[in-house]
Parts: structure tokens; C-alpha cells; sequence
């Protein structure tokens, strides 16, 4: 599961434009412009979150909103939570639509307007 996990979510990531991959605290984590992180696989999980999950950057208000409508299915990661980024469990059934569109957003969260217009262009 690990491998088809993480072979979706980078095929996910790398279709954003100028999106670079290399481990980060010993987990696959994808950089817009190859410099800021956006998303960050835990597939076998992390510390007590014993489940795979990812953590993503959030656009203002989203961790809120998304925590708050989907508690089983959202959380507030430790370490990056404080920054408004959101844990996503995997443990279930993945709407990879909406992985997609949280990945997305995540990327707008942390990119360049440079980039972000190459993601409106794209669209």
C-alpha cells in the first residue's frame, strides 16, 4: 500500500508546474519551485499517528473548515499544524479527486505568483 500511496500521490504532485520530490524528515515531500513544501506523505504514519496519512499546506481558513466538517478524515498535524497546514488520513477510502484539488490547494499556499500563474495557464 505504501508504494501505490505514494506512485498516485506523486503522479498527483509532479503534474503542478516546477514541482521537485525528495525526502524530508525521512518522508516523500513535494516543493513548488523546488524550494517550498506543499505536501508531505506519511504512508506507514508518524510518531502517534500510527496510520497513513499526509500533511499539506492550507490555504486561509481551510484546516478550519475541513477539521471542523470531517474530524475522522482531516486533523491538525503536529509541527506544521500551527501554520495552518492539515493532516489528511489515507486509511480509508481516498476521494483522489479530492486529494487532488487539497494538493492543489496546498501548492497555491506556498508558491510564487510566477508559479501559481503557470497553474492558472495550465488549468
Amino acid at each position: 500500500m505504501d508504494a501505490e500511496l505514494t506512485a498516485r500521490l506523486r503522479d498527483i504532485c509532479m503534474a503542478l508546474p516546477e514541482v521537485t520530490e525528495r525526502p524530508s524528515h525521512g518522508a516523500p515531500t513535494w516543493f513548488a519551485g523546488g524550494k517550498k513544501s506543499f505536501v508531505q506523505l506519511w504512508a506507514s504514519g508518524h510518531h502517534a499517528d500510527d496510520f497513513p496519512h499526509l500533511w499539506c499546506a492550507g490555504l486561509p481558513g481551510a484546516q478550519e473548515a475541513l477539521t471542523g466538517s470531517a474530524p475522522d478524515r482531516f486533523f491538525r498535524p503536529p509541527y506544521v499544524g500551527h501554520r495552518g497546514w492539515i493532516g489528511v488520513r489515507l486509511d480509508g477510502e481516498v476521494d483522489w479527486t479530492e486529494l487532488a484539488e487539497l494538493c492543489a490547494d496546498a501548492y497555491r499556499a506556498v508558491a510564487s505568483a510566477r508559479l501559481i500563474a503557470l497553474l492558472d495557464d495550465a488549468r
